[in-house]
């Protein structure tokens, strides 16, 4: 049986750093961002719906959507958003779950979704384990800041938007604090695995 963790946190928490540790340990990472950029490729359904419903004025040249222009529709208009969001989201799910199963057919111990708005969702359903990367909300406010070159109210308007990490945090399975080193949260995350017993032969 594969043990399916949900590996979340919040803007600046570190989260891809822990993700790339499973790649690195041969454990498969379906990843959510990934999937977000792919399903609006020319091709799949979401792509077609909205081109239809947004018209060519949201395409590059080549066909491809301009993320830009069609951010810039939905920023200013709620229900544009939502009808956006309406093409998209059923998409992401859609493949995220035919990625997951593909893994868990393969045998695999463990599979990762990463899925960076899994409490904003509600994706409980989807995972066996929930994993938040977490760090204090202090040390996320002034990496946020330092990474995007930003001021103390955009971060903390960008942080207010998301659940607290606090909150995550007190309703995770298991938390890596990721305030120290690399080595330090990598050495907390083979103990987690461990205590599911995942024993993967790059561990």
């Amino acid at each position: 049986m594969s043990i399916i963790i949900g590996l979340t946190g919040s803007i600046a928490t570190g989260k891809s750093t822990v993700s790339k540790m499973f790649k690195e340990w041969d454990i498969p990472v379906v990843d959510a961002d990934q999937i977000a950029r792919d399903v609006v490729k020319p091709g799949w359904p979401a792509y077609e719906k909205i081109v239809d419903y947004f018209g060519e004025q949201v395409l590059f040249e080549d066909r491809t959507i301009n993320r830009k222009k069609l951010g810039e529709i939905v920023f200013q208009n709620e229900e544009e958003r939502k009808k956006l969001n309406g093409f998209i989201h059923p998409e992401i799910r859609k493949e995220m779950l035919r990625q997951r199963d593909y893994y868990i057919q393969l045998g695999e111990q463990a599979v990762v979704l990463d899925i960076p708005l899994l409490f904003e969702s509600e994706l409980f359903d989807y995972v066996d384990k929930v994993l938040v990367v977490y760090v204090d909300p202090e040390t996320q406010m002034e990496r946020l800041m330092e990474r995007d070159q930003s001021s103390r109210e955009d971060a903390k308007s960008r942080i207010d938007a998301q659940i607290p990490i606090t909150e995550k945090k007190e309703r995770s399975d298991a938390i890596v604090d990721n305030t120290g080193t690399i080595a330090n949260s990598q050495e907390q995350l083979e103990h987690i695995l461990k205590k599911w017993g995942i024993e993967h032969k790059n561990l």
